[in-house]
């Protein structure tokens, strides 16, 4: 249970870490995504703004002799200077009219030769679009101050998404190591933390473990007289009220120590393969007996060699349950259905019944230990509300869920998948 439970609680912790660390460097990288298109944007619409005012300048002279020293920035970007025009890489395209290339401008750039930039320009040209991005370029169009033509200019952002690229990697790589410290921290923290709540379970798995064999020995005693009084005086009601309840009793202690067996750990268990055909039909006729006292008939759909690697007492305890659980809570005429199958290399088990009326919760809170309907799960039909927790107990331990579902207003299935 120890183990469980710190498992559980490491596997919550790095949970929210995992969260946590993904909120951060996602807003961080997003932010810097942002930032940084952002202040691209603005260079290449002051660079575009001035390209489609002055004409082609010299090499080595200022690119823009009007260009304005600072643009202003805000919280989020600095300000665009003439410095950062200086050291950007462009080159840019003019059209006339027409659409054909009057002039090139490629004194910026010395990767792109002349020719390649009038191609690119020609193929952006003919799209159309008034910005976007070709390659590892982002072009701008805007047309020209005097009204002739229209300019095309095209900015190299490969050192931009180099940097972007190295922040992502940066923090992916820090939050790994960050993710796996807090891991290693968490695991050296998790018994320390959880071991207040396991004494607490342990002690009440061992009071209930404890109460159980206490509590044997007066109920004994407690049948013993109540029989050795019949056999003075005769039965009586009242005899037969304490044989009874001491009945129910016993049986409540039983399952208590059952379920308390269970939640020590039923993976621990051995396993071996067996056949839960052969399991249904060893137990069924005895729960046929039960039911025909209550004129009812249980309707077996059993495929053959359903074969399951599970400890077979714990499969024997599982069908136990929700057969007994089925006929008790039929009502007097009506209709159990037993279905067991593979299905998908699961094994697939129903059991289907007939009851005067559905609870009023959900199917699921069916499971809740000594949960009780209000008018399906009476004490007078001798359950006493914790088996379905058992069975809960024995599906997950195994790997494997049970649900329960209403398929009308007056019927009520479980199925187990292993």
């Amino acid at each position: 249970m120890q183990k469980t439970l710190q498992k559980k609680f490491v596997i919550t912790a790095m949970a929210a870490v995992s969260v946590l660390l993904l909120i951060m460097l996602g807003a961080i990288n997003l932010l810097n995504f942002w930032q940084n298109g952002r202040q691209t944007d603005r260079l290449i619409g002051m660079l575009a703004q001035e390209a489609a005012g002055t004409p082609r300048q010299e090499p080595g002279n200022l690119p823009f002799p009007a260009m304005p020293k600072r643009i202003p920035g805000d919280f989020f970007s600095p300000p665009v200077t003439e410095d950062n025009a200086m050291s950007a890489r462009w080159f840019c395209v003019w059209f006339d009219r027409e659409g054909n290339i009057t002039d090139t401008d490629i004194s910026r750039i010395f990767s792109v030769s002349a020719e390649e930039a009038e191609a690119y320009a020609k193929d952006v040209y003919g799209e159309g679009k008034e910005s976007g991005r070709l390659f590892h370029f982002q072009y701008q169009r805007k047309p020209t101050h005097d009204g002739r033509g229209e300019i095309l200019l095209f900015l190299d952002i490969s050192a931009q998404q180099q940097g972007l690229l190295t922040v992502l990697a940066l923090s992916v790589g820090i939050g790994i190591l960050g993710w796996g410290g807090m891991l290693l921290l968490v695991v050296l923290l998790s018994k320390k933390a959880i071991l207040p709540i396991a004494r607490n379970l342990e002690r009440q798995k061992q009071f209930v473990t404890d109460a159980g064999h206490e509590i044997k020995t007066p109920l004994a005693i407690i049948m013993a007289n109540t029989e050795a009084m019949e056999l003075h005086g005769g039965e009586s009601k009242w005899s037969r009220n304490i044989k009874a309840q001491t009945d129910r009793l016993s049986g409540l202690m039983q399952n208590l120590l059952v379920l308390a067996r269970l939640d020590e750990g039923i993976s621990e268990l051995p396993v071996s393969e067996c056949s839960m055909t052969q399991i249904l039909e060893e137990i069924l006729p005895s729960f046929c007996e039960s039911a025909a006292l209550k004129g009812v008939m249980i309707e077996a759909d059993i495929s053959p060699d359903v074969m399951i690697c599970q400890n077979r007492e714990n499969m024997l305890r599982l069908v136990s349950i929700l057969l007994d659980n089925a006929v008790k809570f039929v009502p007097f005429g009506g209709e159990i259905s037993v279905l067991l199958k593979k299905r998908d290399r699961q094994m697939l088990l129903q059991v289907e019944n007939d009851c005067d009326s559905l609870p009023a919760d959900e199917p699921e809170k069916l499971f809740d230990r000594f949960y009780r309907g209000d008018s399906a799960r009476t004490q007078k039909s001798g359950g006493y509300g914790i088996g379905l927790s058992a069975a809960q107990a024995i599906a997950a331990a195994c790997k494997g869920e049970i649900h329960a579902e209403y398929p009308t207003d007056r019927r009520i299935m479980f199925c187990v998948r292993i």
